[in-house]
């Protein structure tokens, strides 16, 4: 790769640079949709990298502390170690255009009285970051990786997705799309890793990375990855929602997303290595979604009544004497909203797992199964999500999705019931804290499915 020296003008080493943003990073990071820490207020900030892309514009990786919550049974939890991706600009004045993006105005340091703001919304930023992985090289502790048998032309105009979740998405020229992970664990995220080995195995239902940025400081971490961009396609969600919306039956499209699923699952158990089943394999398992249980039960009152129900599910799958199903790689996050359709096509996208567990548990190989209970339950949260609720649109989605799947991976999930029942079980708990915590309005919703499933049904 050929090398690029950074240009640091003096003053922007990462104390005085502390200086000028911590103020307005600790009031501006917890408002984020990216941000992680929700409910625990930044009491520090660490710059851990500091690289200038060009004059006016600087890349950190910027590191939060938080106050300990106090746990069930008053013992203070540590908080995790979060570290953040900011792409800022700095300038005297803004467009008007840009004055959204404004984080604010330093008081102090070498930043004072200049505009600080998210350079993600500045198309100067954006391209510059496209020319970049066109051209491989380094910058400071970046490197712009590529595939060379891709061809990305230059001049694409960029859009910064306004649909942000756990990561921040740019556009180009409805070419390419640039996923710029916001938080950053040592390691390579599997957004970059299993997409790339899928096109090793010739998967067409993923799109494979053209380029991508990663660092090396201060240890290995996946910034970013550059993949083509599915312009005619619609998500899953959309498309079910245009499903209830109109009355019409979505159960074709539920049996080609199934085969889809268990055709990327096919491709990842040739790409990675599996494990072979164990009852030890079954038992750990359930204790976790134990745990994970007993954490929510402490958290949201209204899980306490289904508690034990609940926990029947995990017991059973303790107690089963053999795995049928072998442990491989998985998406690990799926449901409606990660799986694109354009004309008869499904693909699969975000690979990245749920982005607040560590890196190495979503890297972990699972049972498949754990997919299709996502799925399983996507279909019932868009059917509950429309009024009057059509419980049987939902189990004729679940219903044709297993089918497909079935015909595809030559073995039916409906024929492992007690797996699936702890899957979706363990999935339906997490919904209820997440809605708890971001969605009150929407808690009924999974809490419909804890009553039908703590009854065994």
């Amino acid at each position: 790769m050929q090398q690029t020296a950074p240009h640091r003008p003096s003053g922007l080493s990462p104390a005085p640079l502390l200086t000028s943003l911590a103020e307005l990073l600790r009031a501006w990071l917890p408002r984020q949709r990216w941000f992680a820490g929700k409910g625990r207020p930044v009491t520090d900030l660490t710059l851990v990298s500091t690289t200038e892309l060009y004059p006016g514009c600087l890349h950190l990786l910027v590191r939060t502390e938080h106050f300990a919550l106090p746990a069930h049974g008053g013992t203070a939890t540590p908080p995790p170690d979060d570290c953040y991706q900011l792409l800022l600009g700095v300038e005297k004045a803004l467009p008007p255009r840009l004055a959204h993006a404004v984080i604010g105005r330093p008081s102090a340091g070498p930043l004072a009285d200049l505009i600080v703001y998210d350079a993600l919304h500045d198309p100067k930023a954006a391209g510059i970051l496209l020319e970049r992985l066109r051209t491989p090289g380094t910058v400071g502790p970046l490197r712009f990786e590529r595939d060379a048998r891709v061809e990305v032309p230059g001049g694409l105009a960029p859009r910064l997705l306004d649909a942000e979740q756990s990561n921040s998405s740019l556009v180009y020229g409805d070419s390419f799309i640039l996923k710029v992970f916001r938080r950053v664990q040592s390691g390579i995220n599997p957004d970059l890793e299993v997409p790339w080995a899928l096109a090793g195995q010739g998967c067409t239902r993923v799109p494979a990375p053209a380029a991508w940025i990663r660092t090396s400081h201060p240890r290995e971490a996946t910034l970013g990855v550059l993949q083509p961009f599915l312009r005619d396609a619609d998500d899953g969600w959309t498309l079910a929602l245009k499903s209830l919306t109109s009355g019409r039956e979505f159960t074709e499209e539920a049996y080609e997303l199934g085969r889809a699923t268990a055709e990327v699952h096919l491709a990842l158990a040739t790409a990675f290595p599996v494990d072979a089943p164990s009852r030890r394999q079954n038992r750990r398992l359930a204790e976790g979604m134990t745990e994970r249980l007993n954490a929510a039960a402490r958290s949201v009152p209204e899980l306490r009544p289904y508690a034990s129900g609940l926990r029947s599910a995990f017991d059973t799958l303790a107690a089963l004497e053999s795995a049928v199903r072998p442990a491989q790689r998985i998406h690990g996050d799926l449901h409606l909203g990660q799986v694109l359709r354009a004309g008869r096509q499904w693909s699969v996208i975000d690979f990245e797992g749920e982005p607040a567990r560590p890196l190495a548990e979503r890297r972990r190989v699972q049972s498949p199964i754990r997919d299709v209970a996502g799925m399983l339950r996507s279909f019932d949260y868009a059917a509950r999500s429309r009024h009057p609720w059509r419980p049987q649109w939902a189990r004729q989605c679940r219903e044709s999705f297993c089918a497909g799947y079935a015909a595809e991976a030559a073995w039916d999930p409906r024929d492992e019931p007690e797996l699936l029942r702890a899957y979706e079980t363990d999935r339906a708990v997490y919904e209820v804290l997440y809605e708890a915590r971001h969605r009150p309005d929407w808690l009924p919703v999974p809490m419909a499915a804890v009553e039908r499933l703590a009854e065994g049904r």
